[in-house]
């Protein structure tokens, strides 16, 4: 289901919007609608990485380092 919106813009800024949307054989309402998309999905997707990477930093990382036992233990490497 689609709805209407209804925007307020400078005459001078819509005169371009106009010329881009003509230039690119695209009506405004669909140029709009196509960048508005892509602002959600790239929203959707920051936030989705964002997620995944504060859980990696949570969950740690195993490096299978451990602590020498001693300090001979240390310099037999």
């Amino acid at each position: 289901m689609k709805a209407n919106i209804t925007l307020k813009l400078d005459a001078s800024l819509l005169r371009e919007i106009r010329i881009l949307a003509a230039e690119e054989g695209t009506s405004i309402s669909a140029m709009l609608a196509a960048r508005l998309e892509q602002i959600v999905r790239e929203r959707k997707s920051y936030d989705r990485s964002r997620r995944r990477a504060l859980a990696r930093l949570r969950d740690g990382m195993s490096l299978g380092w451990t602590t020498p036992g001693s300090r001979g233990e240390l310099y037999e490497r």
